[in-house]
């Protein structure tokens, strides 16, 4: 039985304590609040990860550091920075190795299916926040101080998942509101399942190829907003959503009075071309293949239900 942190308790960061937990090892799951999943084989530790030392102190005698945290979206620059720093410098100061939950800000706008050997190339603010801390700890990996890697996923489905989708469609088309989507309805998009960013995150953990670069987790599928609306009403047995483009200008009014919101046109380029992952070398190396779609609109049904 070996010891795991984990940073973060939203869906991807619970759901990497339940697998491990249920694979018999001990995870100590740290949040401000003392937040997670309820488990013999987990601590739920109330902590600021910004608190290095104290971090550190948990992170002794730990296989692995997992930095699932999230802060607010409109908080990035102020809050990411101090906070991967931290628990960068708790897994070369405790011993463990750091696994790094990411995302694809960093690439900036990409044609055709992207890898995972792209250049950090980003053109927004968060794009910048996250290259940054994948710099700074690749730097840490070859300079030979810790041992990183960093599992980047798509927009997130499944229960308590956080992304566009389930801001601005999911919730609405389980409570038959109509749905105003500020990105193209009709182009491919890779989804990525909460529970199989989690097992990525684990086989990397536990992967001597893993370090010192980064992963993609496989998609559990490339529908359409629209065709995915679809889907999920059909799941939860309810009408075909009204489905219609939110405009940017539309976008930005929103955001004069939600600093959530405000965020989002930036990120636009994501969302109104294909936006497609290419997880191949994941599936090929780390033996992960994505959870079925259907599965995942079932649990999101299920959560409204």
């Amino acid at each position: 039985m070996s010891l795991y942190v984990i940073v973060g308790a939203g869906a991807t960061g619970s759901a990497a304590a339940r697998l491990l937990a249920d694979a018999g090892e001990q995870v100590r799951l740290v949040t401000r609040r003392g937040s997670g999943p309820a488990h013999d084989r987990i601590d739920r530790v109330t902590a600021d990860a910004t608190d290095t030392a104290r971090l550190i102190e948990l992170t002794r005698g730990a296989a692995a550091l997992f930095n699932c945290a999230m802060p607010a979206y409109d908080r990035w620059p102020s809050e990411f920075p101090p906070l991967a720093a931290s628990l960068l410098a708790a897994a070369e100061r405790g011993g463990a190795d750091y696994v790094m939950l990411g995302n694809t800000y960093g690439y900036g706008p990409v044609d055709g299916p992207a890898t995972e050997d792209l250049p950090m190339a980003p053109t927004s603010v968060k794009g910048r926040v996250r290259a940054q801390m994948w710099h700074d700890a690749r730097a840490a990996h070859e300079e030979g101080r810790v041992r990183v890697t960093e599992v980047r996923a798509g927009d997130f489905l499944g229960a308590g998942a956080y992304s566009p989708f389930t801001l601005m469609v999911g919730a609405q088309v389980l409570t038959g509101a109509p749905v105003s989507y500020p990105g193209d309805l009709d182009v491919p998009h890779s989804w990525t399942y909460t529970a199989d960013a989690a097992r990525t995150l684990i086989a990397a953990a536990r992967n001597e190829k893993s370090w010192g670069r980064a992963w993609h987790v496989p998609s559990v599928s490339r529908a359409p907003v629209r065709e995915l609306a679809a889907r999920l009403a059909l799941a939860a047995a309810v009408p075909s959503p009204e489905l219609t483009h939110m405009t940017k200008t539309e976008l930005e009014e929103i955001g004069r009075t939600d600093a959530v919101m405000a965020e989002f046109p930036e990120m636009l380029y994501l969302y109104d071309r294909p936006n497609i992952l290419d997880a191949s070398f994941t599936a090929e190396v780390l033996n992960i293949a994505p959870s079925p779609l259907d599965v995942v609109l079932d649990e999101m049904a299920g959560e409204h239900g």
